[in-house]
């Protein structure tokens, strides 16, 4: 059945279920070859309503924190994994008590928060972030890497043994990237720290694994985790993804609003905002695909920019041309914007927002607002 837009409010976020379906069949396939544990990142996709649907194909998630740390609990009805560049002691019971992994960033955090777990009572995996300072990830912003990069410690942190308690290494070195990148990866991160391999339990390849794209080699991937745990017959082994699951999988359905034009430069402004819905688009910067249009300004048609709806002068992008000149009420559909799009324009990670309040000289401090778990489940869905 094609898709009546007439039957959608707009704008409007639209995932089509046969294409989730699609990719958890995949993502499963692999998962069931390879022998290995693929868990469900909630850092790139965190619509809690479609999580009945998830768990027909898999029943794990990693967490940023203690937000999603107890949405996996309530919602994909499991422990979480869990891995934040700074737990704070707030937070922390939260994690203890909603995740059977925790991941941390520093020695000094192992150090800080090592003997809370181990007096909880409860039997929590603990592991650190290992940087194997290797990555084919070419933008910066999104390169765990990078010479001074702050996420995972290095080789020459460790000492001649594993720290205490510690069961696993987790490392994070992609970023929409094929089996290729990670095999390199991998290389590396034996080569650094296989000393330490043989007396760990677990290791966590991290996210970044597009599995689900159409040029996507899964069959080298299969071939690259079934070599690794042939190497490592101790080590199970767990993959995170979070594009992966929703890639490809739906839309974000907008409209023309007006038609400006400013030095012979046509824009189209939508009901919709760059900067408030779809901030990666400008973070990475990409340029989404828009359904029907070309990338690029065409010779010969009608082309223009997207212009959002906020007072941003840079909450623009283009161009993109048509065969037809655009009219106020046209739809204008963003394609793949399910996956990463939607949790930056909420609450990322499940990082909450800052609380607000004012400053009286005679009355002191009043809290006008904070924000917590509930805030981040219901903007999730």
């Amino acid at each position: 059945m094609s898709i009546d837009l007439t039957k959608i409010p707009n704008p409007c976020y639209v995932i089509e279920e046969s294409l989730l379906r699609k990719n958890l069949e995949i993502i499963r396939g692999v998962s069931q070859d390879a022998g290995v544990e693929i868990i469900l990142a909630f850092k790139g996709f965190s619509l809690w309503k479609v999580f009945p649907l998830v768990r027909e194909y898999i029943s794990g998630a990693t967490a940023s924190g203690a937000n999603e740390a107890r949405l996996a609990m309530e919602e994909m009805r499991c422990q979480a994994h869990t891995y934040s560049p700074a737990f704070t002691e707030a937070d922390f019971q939260q994690v203890i008590d909603n995740s059977s992994h925790i991941t941390f960033n520093s020695l000094a955090q192992l150090e800080k928060f090592h003997d809370r777990i181990k007096n909880s009572g409860k039997a929590i995996s603990v592991g650190i972030r290992v940087n194997p300072e290797f990555s084919e990830v070419e933008t910066e912003l999104y390169n765990p890497c990078a010479p001074g990069a702050r996420l995972g410690i290095t080789a020459d942190q460790l000492v001649d043994r594993l720290p205490e308690g510690i069961e696993g290494f987790h490392f994070h070195t992609l970023c929409e990237s094929t089996s290729f990148d990670l095999e390199k990866t991998l290389e590396v991160f034996e080569e650094k720290f296989g000393a330490y391999l043989g007396g760990l339990k677990w290791v966590n390849f991290g996210g970044g694994h597009l599995i689900t794209r159409e040029d996507y080699d899964t069959d080298h991937l299969i071939r690259i985790l079934k070599a690794f745990k042939e190497r490592w017959k101790n080590l199970s082994v767990i993959l995170e993804p979070g594009s992966a699951f929703a890639w490809e999988t739906g839309f974000l359905l907008a409209s023309v609003v007006d038609v400006v034009e400013n030095k012979d430069i046509k824009t189209a402004m939508l009901n919709v905002s760059f900067t408030a819905h779809m901030p990666d688009c400008l973070e990475m910067p990409y340029q989404p695909r828009i359904r029907g249009a070309y990338q690029e300004a065409v010779h010969g048609k009608f082309v223009y920019r997207m212009g959002g709806n906020s007072c941003l002068a840079g909450d623009y992008m283009g161009d993109w041309s048509f065969d037809n000149p655009l009219e106020q009420g046209d739809s204008i559909i963003f394609e793949d914007m399910i996956h990463y799009t939607i949790v930056k324009s909420t609450m990322f990670n499940g990082v909450a927002h800052p609380s607000i309040g004012i400053w009286n000289e005679e009355k002191g401090f009043t809290l006008l607002r904070e924000f917590g778990y509930a805030d981040y489940k219901a903007r999730m869905c």
